[in-house]
């Protein structure tokens, strides 16, 4: 058993691990994966100012994400095809947030169902949905999900049209993986995956297969989310789906002031600051960049939560010292699942829990909410707000 001491460490294993198809999905971004880069780059932009002889007994990362106790404010993103990453991975995943004490969203583009996670978990999880053009197969999930009692409603409004993800294309990505050479080669030196991946029925999308109209198996999958996406998709448009759940609703893929603003407008709980893990449009800016401006225009109207690029603890201190309440991972958890299972999982999250702790004592916090800009020294520019050509 290697000794896990960093995110990286899990990163190096799941390589390993994870037939190539799969790990180019989570470790890439879209087009030249300029925004990809930069979401964890900026963080380290960003340093912590030391403090010394105050009384660090007593501390706790304890805190809440819409009304929910947590362990620590963090949450697991959801993440497409996961159960293709590790054997009914999304259940393994879920399994170990649950246990650990944290949220766990699960994606539409699951491989394990709304029904298969609920029936193997104690606590109810978020469930996140895509902006779909069929109200009545959008209306089925809802109540799917509220029959499986899931705890908050995660809409992404970021994805009404795909970016374009080079190493996607290239690898034919599917979910069960096509039998091509290239591909049968490389999961012939993935043997532990694939006898995993041959003791499990899930291999499809669970929650579309079965589900969706003239869906009846994968291979007529990717075309029909080619066309299911709402590309008309407006804020009344977000609002009526708010008005379909009668729980917490989060927004995620909130990357503008303006955009911020309208959130509040149309109900939604919390905001997710996200650009999709880069995987969007690539020439954004990054989340973390993106956040002080954001909060300069919503405050604590609205709880502000903060995905893309997390891969430290430390850089879960510095956006909670920048005004977030609660922040997301996925791929520092696919990290963890691809390489180790469930186990992975909890190493992942032990990792990041450690390393927030124990920065957090070194800036001389014991509590989450002390946490705010002044333990952060940052160049004077980081924040500056860029202006739109006219």
């Amino acid at each position: 058993m290697p000794v896990i001491t960093e995110i990286a460490d899990l990163k190096r294993i799941y390589k390993r691990r994870v037939p190539k198809m799969f790990y180019d999905y989570a470790e890439s971004g879209s087009w030249t994966e300029t925004t990809f880069r930069e979401n964890t780059t900026d963080f380290d932009l960003l340093k912590l100012r030391q403090r010394i002889a105050v009384d660090m007994t007593g501390r706790s990362t304890a805190s809440q994400m819409v009304g929910q106790d947590v362990a620590m404010p963090v949450a697991l993103a959801p993440v497409g095809l996961t159960g293709m990453q590790h054997a009914d991975g999304e259940i393994k995943a879920a399994k170990a947030a649950e246990k650990f004490g944290v949220p766990f969203t699960l994606s539409t583009m699951s491989i394990c169902s709304i029904e298969d996670v609920a029936e193997n978990t104690d606590k109810p999880f978020w469930f996140q949905v895509y902006t779909l053009k069929d109200d009545e197969f959008m209306k089925r999930l809802f109540a799917r999900a509220k029959e499986a009692k899931c705890s908050a409603l995660v809409i992404t409004v970021d994805l009404q049209v795909m970016g374009q993800r080079h190493k996607d294309i290239k690898n034919g990505l599917s979910a069960p993986p096509k039998l091509t050479p290239a591909s049968v080669a490389n999961m012939m030196t993935k043997v532990p995956w694939g006898l995993e991946m041959l003791q499990t029925k899930r291999r499809f999308f669970g929650n579309i297969v079965g589900h969706a109209e003239g869906v009846s198996d994968g291979s007529s999958l990717s075309s029909w989310v080619a066309e299911a996406f709402d590309q008309s998709l407006d804020w009344e448009r977000i609002k009526q789906f708010r008005d379909w759940w009668d729980g917490p609703v989060i927004l995620k893929g909130i990357l503008d002031p303006e955009d911020a603003q309208k959130a509040l407008s149309v109900g939604a709980d919390a905001i997710i600051v996200s650009n999709h893990g880069g995987r969007q449009l690539d020439g954004a800016l990054s989340s973390i960049r993106m956040l002080p401006q954001i909060m300069d225009v919503v405050g604590d109207k609205i709880e502000v939560h903060l995905d893309s690029g997390i891969r430290s603890g430390q850089d879960i201190l510095k956006a909670l010292a920048l005004g977030a309440k609660g922040t997301m991972i996925g791929r520092a958890y696919v990290y963890g699942l691809g390489a180790m299972g469930q186990k992975g999982v909890t190493e992942a999250l032990n990792v990041l829990h450690t390393e927030l702790d124990r920065s957090m004592a070194l800036c001389g916090k014991r509590r989450v909410d002390e946490l705010d800009p002044s333990i952060l020294l940052m160049p004077e520019d980081f924040s500056n707000r860029w202006k739109a050509a006219v």
